[in-house]
This record gives structure tokens, sequence and C-alpha cells, in this order.
């Protein structure tokens, strides 16, 4: 019924550099350096993702050059001291790798981002083979969707088939992300529904929900009757 969420492989990166288990720690830093990232997706045999190196994970190295923290410190940093002795991507990198398949949403990837701490994921197919990666700048790409599109699909897919008989046409405006819906419905119980649904659009910064419900019917003097007609005092008669 609605519109289908943007999917991962849609926002990717597909060229992606990656490193052995045997790279050297030198080889890693002069890498990232010149692809300027901040973490490499670890392969073996047919490209299957067995972990990630990062710059957090190369730090230990420089951190504890001077020596080991205190005795306090080092039971809470014991993988840390483990990775400032590394001096291979299979020594220091992160394991299992936290991955996201292709077909996953953009909110997905967005979830597995803040929970694991990550600024970026490799794409992986069934088979855990590497199809890309995506990063925290790949899922914004969305906000830079064309006001007009994201309008047409919110009549196209909500506002069509939540109010298919409005009381009144439906307007539907879209600036910088912002959408402004305006209109009168029948049930305005469907006013969060429709909220709701067309935050969840792609592309959408804000919803302000301005729709309304039928036109109020002014309130009858409750002396009269219901219907309308004015009845008279009783024992009263007509005079001619």
């Amino acid at each position: 019924m609605y519109g289908t969420p943007h999917i991962v492989s849609e926002v990717m990166t597909r060229t992606v550099v990656a490193l052995g288990r045997g790279a050297t720690f030198k080889d890693i830093v002069k890498t990232m350096r010149q692809w300027k990232v901040s973490a490499l997706p670890v392969l073996e045999g047919e490209h299957l993702v067995v972990g990630v190196v990062s710059e957090a994970d190369l730090l230990p190295k420089e951190e504890f050059r001077d020596g080991a923290p205190d005795r306090y410190t080092q039971p809470r940093r014991l993988s840390d001291l483990v990775k400032a002795r590394g001096v291979t991507a299979e020594e220091l990198m992160t394991a299992p790798a936290i991955t996201i398949p292709a077909y996953a949403s953009l909110a997905q990837a967005a979830r597995i981002m803040a929970c694991s701490r990550v600024k970026r994921l490799p794409v992986v197919d069934d088979a855990g083979t590497l199809q890309g990666i995506v990063s925290r700048s790949d899922l914004l790409k969305v906000f830079l969707r064309d006001d007009e599109d994201i309008a047409e699909e919110i009549r196209r897919e909500i506002v069509a088939h939540l109010f298919p008989e409005p009381l009144e046409p439906i307007r539907v405006e879209v600036h910088d992300g912002v959408v402004k819906l305006t209109g009168r419905i029948a049930d305005t119980a469907l006013v969060p529904i429709a909220a709701r649904l067309v935050r969840a659009v792609e592309g959408v910064v804000d919803v302000d929900c301005a729709l309304s419900g039928p036109p109020r019917r002014p309130d009858l003097d409750p002396d009269l009757p219901d219907d309308g007609m004015t009845s008279q005092p009783s024992g009263a008669r007509d005079i001619a």
C-alpha cells in the first residue's frame, strides 16, 4: 500500500578498499590516510568479511607506548592492551564484523550504527561476501531528496489511500523536507496515523499535520424541538 523505504543498496558505496588478514600495521595506516577512511573491512577467501579494523583499534599502540596503565585500570583495558601489541590486521581487527545486508532499510542501518557506535557498516550478501560499504553520510543522502518528489509520494501512497473521499481537497506542501497537510476529513481519528505515515517517508524532516474535521453545526436552541418548529404553550389557542 505504501511506498517501499529506500534500502542500503541504493546509497552504499560499491567500490570498497579492504585488507587481508596479513596486512601490517603501517600498511593499514597508509591505506586509511590514502583513502581518507577511518575503518577498513578485513577479508579472507572469496571476499568474505571476517572483521573490521578502525582507528580505534590502532590507537592503543600509541596510547600505551610509554607503558601499561596502572593495575586498577588494566582489567578494564585488557582488549586494548592486546591490540597495543598487534602488528597485523588479524591481530588488530574487531571480530566478528558488524555487517548489514544490502536489502536492509536505511532505518535499520541507522539503528545498528547507533547501537553499535560505529560510523560505517560493511554491506554483505547472504553468504557474508562483501558487496559495498554504507556510512553515516550515505544514510543522510535521503534528505537531499527533491521536495516535489516527496510531496508526490505522499499524495500517491498515503493521502489517496487513507483519505479517498475527503470533505475538501487535501493539500500536501513540502518545503526543505518539512511537510504540511491541510484540508478537511470525515474522521479526525486518522490524523495521527497520517502524521506517522508521512514522517516515515524517506527524506521527510518534520510534519505539520493541520487536517481538520467537518465544520461544526451551530448549536440549536435547547428550548426548541429537534424538528426546529416552534411549539405552542399548553392550553394556548390560535386567535383568528
